[in-house]
């Protein structure tokens, strides 16, 4: 079965790689739960799935993975998304709280990790976010950073 991950690094059942990935199947198994888990929760704690594919095609956008945006334009789509959730999704800052606030945070985890302070996470609280939705924020912005790079790479070892 072709999961998210091959589907991002355009890997087939035929290649060698996809097969490889397999040797390890609980990592592709727990790749796909997590993804599942926070772009599709059971329980979304208050951010709707619509907001975190919109989150999701913002940090693949800023990580220059095309794959994954046209993916999370796709979901998008299919999601009903507002006007703010559309800007949001193609990098608008300009956006209604809390909006604003996350976009922000989103951005500086994914481009400046190392800048980030818990000052940041009381700026998330300020704009009405709580200690569960914080969470569920967090694990969202940590998932699509590794899918983009765990796609970037089976990438560049499939045109080796």
């Amino acid at each position: 079965m072709i999961d998210a991950m091959d589907k991002a690094a355009g890997l087939s059942p035929n290649d060698a790689l996809f097969r490889a990935r397999r040797f390890r199947p609980e990592f592709v198994q727990g790749a796909e739960e997590c993804r599942l888990s926070v772009l599709q929760p059971a329980n979304h704690q208050g951010l709707a799935p619509n907001l975190r594919v919109a989150l999701a095609r913002r940090m693949a956008a800023l990580n220059a993975d095309p794959a994954l945006v046209a993916e999370y334009d796709v979901q998008l789509a299919q999601l009903g998304p507002t006007e703010q959730l559309l800007a949001l999704a193609h990098g608008q800052t300009d956006l209604i709280e809390p909006l604003a606030t996350i976009v922000r945070h989103v951005d500086l985890i994914t481009l400046t990790p190392k800048k980030a302070e818990a000052s940041h996470i009381t700026l998330l609280e300020k704009a009405g976010l709580n200690n569960p939705q914080i969470v569920a924020l967090s694990e969202l912005i940590a998932f699509i950073n590794f899918q983009t790079r765990v796609a970037t790479g089976l990438r560049l070892m499939r045109s080796a």
